[in-house]
């Protein structure tokens, strides 16, 4: 029975690992806006679905570090679904206060540019396996926004 049920496992682990998956790459993160107490960045995620159906996103996550330290994190619930057979472009706001950019002067210095390292989960309600999480990395440098 136990040589029946491991088989089973077996013949299971191996359909799963072979089907196709939704795959998701950060495709921009740019300056957005200015107000009072933040600075607002837009993350661009291009997802592409292999299914005929819309697929549920359930949240994404999200960390924005500089220098190695973290300057805002979040989640965005619910943010809608992914179109079937085709390709779906969500938008994450990143919210950064004026007293963190503060404490980041010296990257900031001669360039005026944040270096970022962008790390993001989009997790989405794939039928029948369930929630599959899709890890997604970014690096690079965000212009800050100047009053010139």
């Amino acid at each position: 029975m136990s040589e029946l049920l491991e088989k089973a496992k077996n013949f299971a682990g191996e359909k799963v690992g072979h089907a196709k998956k939704p795959e998701a790459e950060v495709t921009d993160v740019d300056y957005k806006t200015l107000s009072l107490g933040s600075v607002e960045y837009l993350a661009k995620i291009s997802v592409t679905n292999p299914y005929g159906v819309d697929l549920p996103i359930c949240d994404i996550t999200y960390t924005l570090k500089s220098v190695g330290r973290e300057i805002t994190s979040g989640t965005v619930p619910d943010p809608g679904s992914i179109e079937g057979k085709d390709i779906t472009v969500l938008e994450v706001l990143l919210k950064v206060p004026h007293s963190i950019l503060l404490t980041l002067a010296k990257d900031i210095g001669a360039d005026w540019d944040i270096d970022y390292e962008l790390d993001i989960g989009l997790t989405i309600d794939l039928p029948v396996f369930g929630n599959f999480t899709i890890p997604l990395n970014k690096k690079g440098a965000i212009k800050l926004p100047s009053v010139f």
